[in-house]
């Protein structure tokens, strides 16, 4: 109950917004207030279209000769506003009437894209694409920067576990390895022959989930995302035969089954702005160290077989008596 009330926090943690930011300036040239643009003015709005960050700020200056507005919405079109289409805000921002020589500005929080016009001249029309910020480092749920190995104990404290994953910004469409380990925190000794429940959460809902099996005291797990949002990664019901002979524990007074032996990390899937697909990609489990040794035996074992059934044959293949008058008897 602690680790889902734990998990569901983390979900409903906003992605964080970063401090870093940078600020645009758009004009409105002298004659965007004509909608033939039979003026020195090419564009309404310069540049017409903006691409920016989330935590941005975008400055518009009136250079013209009547005001105007930042409107977001649909604009009439050039000459929509002669059958009656005088555009149609969305609500998100609006800056109402500004002057020639004057100025508004906007914050743009949210990553998407913008659409807007002014509502005096409804045919004059701009865009602006908001990416989402990028970090540069791994960070938590939250936003916590993160160093790698993360670290965090079972309840019981019986287990360490250490995870790392690459790239460090997980971006959708692109694999990303998650590398564990599991420890015994009192020799600090690796953990082998570990059996766990290898999961994945994101946005409330359970998208990966692999049995495994640690050799050397590790593992590894490939994955790609096609969403950005919060993620939990969660190793469950981790447990080893050889060192949990009991079926349960006792942790601050309550019986905790070996199933709930289990940690969570949390971090954030962003938005690719390179990739808007990847190719079919099928979750491959690690390769086992077991299945390498199987291999070497049966390569040098069955051979090893086949050639010790050979002398026996040969060495207790009968003698052929060979009776042809003048032959010589061995």
């Amino acid at each position: 109950m602690k680790f889902l009330l734990f998990s569901i926090i983390f979900l409903l943690v906003a992605i964080p917004s970063f401090a870093y930011s940078d600020e645009y300036i758009i004009d409105i040239p002298i004659g965007a207030y004509n909608p033939e643009l039979n003026t020195v003015a090419e564009v309404w709005y310069d540049p017409p279209q903006l691409f920016v960050t989330a935590g941005d700020t975008v400055t518009w200056y009136n250079d013209d000769k009547e005001g105007h507005t930042v409107t977001s919405g649909e604009g009439s079109g050039r000459f929509g506003w002669m059958s009656d289409n005088f555009g149609k805000p969305d609500g998100v921002f609006d800056s109402g009437r500004f002057m020639p020589g004057e100025s508004w500005s906007y914050k743009f929080e949210e990553s998407g894209t913008f659409s807007y016009y002014c509502t005096i001249h409804p045919w004059m029309e701009g865009i602006l694409i908001v990416e989402e910020q990028i970090p540069d480092y791994p960070h938590d749920a939250t936003g916590k920067k993160l160093e790698f190995p993360l670290l965090q104990y079972t309840p019981d404290r019986k287990i360490e576990v250490n995870l790392t994953w690459d790239p460090p910004v997980i971006k959708t469409h692109e694999k990303i390895q998650f590398v564990y380990q599991f420890y015994d925190p009192q020799t600090n000794s690796n953990l082998a022959e570990m059996k766990y429940n290898f999961i994945i959460f994101q946005n409330g809902k359970e998208i990966l989930r692999d049995e495994g099996l640690s050799q050397i005291g590790g593992d590894y797990r490939n994955f790609v995302f096609s969403e950005s949002g919060s993620i939990i990664v969660r190793v469950e019901g981790i447990q080893s035969p050889s060192i949990f002979a009991e079926e349960s524990v006792t942790v601050f007074g309550e019986v905790e089954s070996k199933e709930q032996r289990s940690v969570d990390f949390t971090t954030a899937v962003y938005d690719n702005p390179e990739k808007s697909s990847h190719e079919t990609y099928h979750t491959k489990p690690a390769q086992r160290l077991t299945t390498y040794y199987e291999l070497m035996l049966f390569i040098i074992l069955i051979p090893g077989v086949m050639f010790l059934i050979a002398m026996f044959w040969l060495k207790k293949k009968p003698k052929i008596k060979d009776d042809t008058p003048g032959a010589v008897k061995i």
